[in-house]
């Protein structure tokens, strides 16, 4: 593996995820499985380990200063995460990778459309105020 573009591929998701707090995964996962041509769970499984700690422990650390971080909802949210995670998983690695991939794509596709969908309603709020 090209040790110098799996750097290069962390520093700029990492950017990423920081800048517009998406799921690391989002954006890992198909790069991993694309540029690195890992199959479907391997790039989910290596994402995984990846964002545990440098985004777990630096975003947060970034967000704790500002005072931006609600510990209450983190740790209840954190452990529904936690077993989900671990309940999704199990079924995860029942599903061929082709169709693991092709599942993740849909899903990648449904957040894009909502996320436009949102974007679109705020823009035109935004131009009848002004």
């Amino acid at each position: 593996m090209d040790t110098v573009l799996i750097l290069l591929l962390g520093l700029v998701i990492g950017i990423t995820v920081g800048l517009l707090g998406v799921g690391g995964g989002i954006l890992m996962v198909p790069a991993l499985s694309y540029l690195l041509a890992m199959n479907q769970h391997l790039a989910q499984g290596t994402s995984l380990f990846i964002q545990l700690p440098p985004l777990g422990l630096g975003a947060l650390y970034a967000y704790w200063r500002r005072r931006q971080v609600d510990w209450g909802a983190g740790w209840v949210c954190a452990l529904g995460f936690f077993l989900g995670g671990y309940f999704g998983s199990l079924f995860a690695i029942q599903i061929p990778s082709d169709d693991l991939r092709a599942l993740f794509g849909v899903f990648l596709m449904f957040a894009a459309a909502m996320m436009l969908r949102r974007s679109g309603s705020a823009v035109s709020v935004h131009k009848t105020n002004v």
